[in-house]
């Protein structure tokens, strides 16, 4: 796989092939492999009725444990590339997939996030076509990571049923002066995107089950008039061993100009799960 090294949260404008703008939105934001592992829950969790802040707790624990575990994951990511035209009518499309992994590690005690890619099917390319490349988009549980946790506040804001399922839904906002995991990078310069959005998270395990992201007004001067994405999560099993981990199924960006309208479509399919061991010896003289 040919390794990347991308800004989290990654937008790019392709324009004749080559990139133009590189915009770090935290929708691949996400889902670029995003992995929760779900684990045992904690003595607070273990009643009738769990808090809502209790299951927010409980999120970056999993979250933490996303990142720490994301190396021994492999996908198939499909990603339609999408223009839009008047009344947000599709008027072009292309569509690639992509052998995916993410990857993380610290360094200097901060963490690093490094994707990978290894194309499986090329779609055509009309090269005077503009198309908006999107990755980076993992990083955007960034937001419940305990690194981020004084960059963002985050207030409750009821309970919706999704899938059978009663989850706890947040709002959160990014604090002005706070470190965000998004950037927009336009002419050799970065800008923090203020990025805020909606959680919904099971209380009884911790696990997020979707996650919405936008950009507010204040980055209309410099060209982007609006950006959203969302992502969903659910549940994958893996055997031998027997382990549950909660991944992304699916993520939408959608980012929009004066001039264009892009919407991005990833589809995260065929996780697999590769294991370490190791064999020790001993007795035997080398």
């Amino acid at each position: 796989m040919r390794g990347m090294h991308p800004s989290p949260g990654i937008i790019q404008q392709r324009v004749n092939g080559a990139t133009s703008i590189a915009a770090a939105c935290a929708a691949v934001l996400v889902f670029a492999a995003v992995a929760l592992r779900v684990s045992a829950q904690p003595r607070y969790l273990e009643t009738a009725t769990p808090s809502p802040m209790a299951a927010l707790v409980q999120a970056r624990r999993n979250v933490e444990s996303f990142f720490e575990q994301s190396t021994n994951v492999v996908c198939t990511e499909s990603i339609t590339q999408i223009v839009l035209g008047k009344n947000n009518k599709p008027i072009y499309r292309e569509e690639s997939a992509n052998y995916y992994q993410l990857r993380a590690h610290t360094e200097n005690g901060s963490l690093k996030l490094d994707e990978s890619r290894d194309p499986r099917k090329a779609g055509f390319h009309d090269p005077w076509r503009t198309l908006m490349v999107t990755n980076g988009f993992a990083s955007m549980l960034l937001i419940v990571h305990p690194t981020y946790e004084t960059s963002y506040t985050f207030e409750p804001a009821g309970d919706e049923m999704i899938d059978g399922v009663n989850l706890a839904k947040f709002h959160y906002q990014s604090v002005p002066g706070g470190t965000s995991p998004a950037a927009l990078r336009l002419r050799g310069k970065s800008y923090p995107i203020p990025l805020s959005g909606i959680l919904w998270i099971d209380p009884a395990s911790g696990t997020i089950a979707k996650l919405t992201a936008a950009v507010d007004s204040s980055l209309q001067d410099l060209g982007l008039e609006g950006m959203r994405s969302e992502i969903h999560y659910a549940a994958v099993q893996f055997h031998n061993p027997e382990e549950t981990y909660w991944m992304p199924v699916s993520a939408v960006i959608d980012v929009e100009t004066p001039r264009q309208h892009w919407r991005n479509v990833h589809r995260f399919t065929e996780y697999k799960r590769f294991l370490a061991t190791m064999q020790i010896e001993l007795g035997r003289k080398p």
